[in-house]
């Protein structure tokens, strides 16, 4: 069975969380945006582990439902899509340490199949550091370290270096980071089966380091809000529990890993290099050009992501074997209905038409990822144009760097201007009518 997950989330114990990043929070988003299996996020610190006991029961093997699912919608007289919620535990640990005579910063995920697991894993990593001052903790554990105890008291757990390319906390890291897989892990290497690729690279530019080959590339929202749950997700046709979704990473193939969803890597923060504080960007033969220095203060600019990769690429262009997983570049909804709208995609005006939108096609990814565009066009021919350019790549890009996050516009300033009408967005009153379905229950192929 067809399902999307997304295995990146923190909670309200992490530092600069919504309070609302619990665990009904977290649940109802993921109606909303149509995702039926979300990570836990945090399960070391000990005041998260325990509402997570308390909130969550057993359900299929190694993911866990909510107690009490009867949640109040959060989008007045809007029912999304009565799809399965679950949950598997997760967290992410900052790994800070000494190596090769380098202090090395990096960001690891862990996933355990069950509390007992947990409980162990945390149990370890109390002797080592604080856990309660962060639900991402700090810890001077060496990655390698830290897969080695996962391994011991999770042997059906699994590790997954994060955002593998950010500069400042990742495996590839230009600040802190390595060169190869090999050189973090060490004897324990062929333990890691899957990278996250962050939101500022791509499947197609992992894909120039041939080095990354063998490893499945999966896409997290990394959230610290629910409401930005799936802004990247994962695409799974196999059997609904954690071991079957561990075993299609391990497969690596379209069979069982159907594809990820993605932002276009200009909208990350980090995906260009730059000195945000003197509004400088570069691409990475800029950067080159004036020596890795700031232009205007002198100083050291931050490395960014396409960089480093075009560093350790050994490839011009990216290389896909005929299995590997799909790859869907989108634009959150909300940032779609802004640009229509002209007005930002928190405002009453885009929750009023995203309210409607959910009502009609079910979730956020039943819209962009299974409605034609037929069915759209249908409701707003605006919004049918915006989608058909999404899907088609068609899209006006304007990069991130040093922790500013990029742009992707749609449309020009002159379409822009025609399409700002706010109310005409939509063509007919629509009520909610033959809504699509969830790719849990409805076996939807993402060709059509």
């Amino acid at each position: 069975m067809d399902f999307i997950a997304d295995l990146h989330v923190h909670s309200p114990y992490s530092r600069a969380t919504s309070i609302s990043c619990d665990p009904a929070g977290l649940f109802t988003w993921a109606r909303i945006k149509g995702i039926n299996v979300v990570g836990t996020g945090d399960f070391t610190h000990s005041g998260w582990l325990a509402r997570l006991k308390e909130e969550l029961v057993s359900a299929e093997p190694g993911f866990f439902r909510l107690r009490n699912e009867n949640v109040p919608p959060l989008l007045p007289g809007v029912s999304p899509l009565d799809t399965p919620v679950r949950f598997m535990l997760s967290a992410e640990i900052s790994c800070i340490y000494k190596r090769h005579g380098s202090v090395r910063k990096i960001h690891n995920l862990i996933y355990a199949p069950d509390i007992t697991s947990a409980d162990r894993i945390t149990a370890r990593l109390r002797r080592i550091g604080n856990l309660e001052s962060d639900g991402r903790p700090i810890l001077g554990l060496d990655s390698r370290d830290l897969l080695e105890i996962v391994l011991e008291e999770a042997p059906e757990g699994f590790l997954v270096p994060a955002h593998i390319w950010t500069p400042w906390f990742s495996l590839f890291g230009s600040k802190s980071g390595f060169d190869t897989v090999e050189e973090c892990f060490g004897d324990l290497e062929h333990q890691i089966f899957a990278l996250e690729t962050g939101l500022s690279s791509d499947p197609a530019m992992n894909r120039t380091v041939s080095a990354l080959d063998r490893f499945a590339l999966i896409s997290n929202s990394d959230c610290h809000s629910p409401s930005r749950l799936g802004r990247e997700a994962n695409i799974f046709s196999t059997g609904f529990d954690f071991h079957c979704l561990r075993d299609a990473l391990k497969k690596n193939s379209r069979e069982t890993f159907r594809g990820t969803v993605e932002f276009f890597p200009e909208e990350g923060k980090y995906h260009l290099d730059g000195h945000r504080g003197c509004g400088i960007c570069l691409e990475p033969a800029e950067t080159r050009r004036v020596d890795g220095r700031c232009p205007v203060c002198g100083k050291p600019v931050t490395v960014g992501v396409l960089n480093r990769v075009m560093e350790l690429a050994d490839r011009k262009r990216p290389r896909f074997p005929r299995e590997s997983p799909e790859v869907f570049s989108m634009v959150p909804l909300p940032e779609i209905l802004g640009e229509i709208c002209a007005v930002g995609p928190a405002s009453k005006k885009v929750a009023h038409f995203y309210s409607r939108l959910i009502a009609r096609f079910g979730s956020e990814f039943g819209l962009l990822l299974l409605a034609s565009l037929e069915e759209i066009r249908g409701e707003s021919p605006f919004l049918a144009e915006a989608i058909r350019r999404v899907r088609e790549g068609r899209v006006v890009r304007h990069a991130g760097y040093d922790g500013q996050f990029g742009a992707i516009r749609l449309f020009g300033e002159d379409e822009r201007a025609e399409r700002a009408a706010g109310d005409s967005l939509f063509s007919s009153p629509g009520a909610p009518k033959g809504r699509k379905k969830g790719f849990f229950s409805s076996g939807c192929s993402l060709d059509q």
